[in-house]
């Protein structure tokens, strides 16, 4: 199992009327946990895609429980359970408050892809090797 963890601080421009996170920001906020994952392993997503590999999002679980307001510092948690195998890697994602309460978690499959032709690839080699230390 691999995991990592990071910090975001709710931005104005992200809360509703009643100051709140807007739903559907906490998609992007776990995409800010995938990121830093990639990134803690040594490797980003900017050097996947020059190498002609993209990741995108083909199914997303989320489970809201609590309310983010603006200017919380949230921890995102992200978690990969399994060795990625094929073209599908699935990251587990729990976002908490300050106060360390769970507010969302959610589960998002993605796809390697070959962003030539948009055919399911295998994952980058290097990515593969810092993984496999994890399992």
């Amino acid at each position: 199992m691999y995991q990592s963890t990071t910090q975001i601080r709710v931005r104005y421009a992200e809360t509703d009327q009643m100051s709140v996170v807007y739903y559907g920001n906490y998609a992007q906020y776990f995409e800010v946990g995938r990121v830093e994952a990639i990134r803690q392993l040594g490797y980003s997503y900017k050097a996947m895609e020059e190498e002609g590999i993209i990741l995108p999002v083909v199914e997303m679980h989320a489970k809201y429980l609590r309310s983010a307001s603006y200017d919380e510092l949230l921890t995102i948690i992200t978690t990969i359970k399994e060795m990625p195998t094929k073209h599908e890697i699935v990251f587990d994602s729990e976002i908490y408050n300050d106060r360390k309460k769970l507010l969302t978690k959610a589960t998002v499959h993605l796809y390697f892809v070959d962003k030539n032709n948009w055919k399911k690839t295998h994952m980058p080699k290097k990515l593969e090797e810092q993984l496999k230390k994890f399992f």
